[in-house]
């Protein structure tokens, strides 16, 4: 009997809802100890040996049906996308873009128009949304004109400027300070000899 793709899906939600997390033995106690799973290799270890009540390892009864794995929880092929060239590569039925993370700002509106053009299914964004605040973004940079820039940096200059007297200012009235209290610890310990 062949199992649907959605039945598969199905059973691999409902198994990593059951999976426990794999940490590392003796992690909770020694946290410079890395998270990820390690094999315990000791002679003595309760989770090697697999005792009751005991922390659980991986084992291939936690897979994910084969037909399944590494796909998207909607049934498509997760395909990586870093460049305009890649979109052109993806196949509409079985196939969805993931952008990738470094990809920046102009790539990433230029891939965005063009699935929206290609009529692709994007995973991890939301298509129209993503096009706006881009979009805003660029054009709110434009505004920002260069008389403003240059306006605002002399304003930064102005602040800066000010701060820094004031800290000379109170810290000469430190040093100040400071030397008379020196003054007079020498004067009363001379009077004392």
């Amino acid at each position: 009997m062949e199992m649907t793709i959605e039945r598969l899906l199905e059973s691999r939600k409902e198994l990593k809802e059951r999976k426990p997390e794999f940490i590392r033995q003796d992690n909770p106690k020694r946290m410079k100890l890395n998270y990820k799973w390690r094999k315990p290799k000791g002679i003595h270890s309760k989770i090697r040996h697999k005792f009751k009540g005991r922390r659980k390892m991986p084992s291939p009864g936690y897979k994910s049906p084969r037909k399944v794995k590494g796909m998207h929880h909607s049934g498509l092929e997760i395909i990586s996308v870093r460049s305009i060239l890649d979109i052109k590569d993806i196949k509409r039925e079985t196939q969805g873009a993931v952008i990738s993370k470094s990809v920046g700002m102009k790539k990433r509106l230029e891939i965005l128009k063009k699935t929206k053009e290609l009529n692709l299914r994007l995973l991890n964004l939301n298509i129209d949304e993503q096009i706006k605040k881009i979009e805003e973004l660029v054009n709110s940079k434009k505004k920002k004109g260069t008389k403003e820039k240059k306006a605002d940096v002399k304003e930064e200059k102005e602040k800066k400027e000010i701060e820094f007297k004031e800290n000379l200012s109170e810290k000469s009235k430190q040093i100040e300070k400071k030397e008379k209290d020196k003054r007079e610890k020498e004067r009363i310990l001379t009077k004392k000899v």
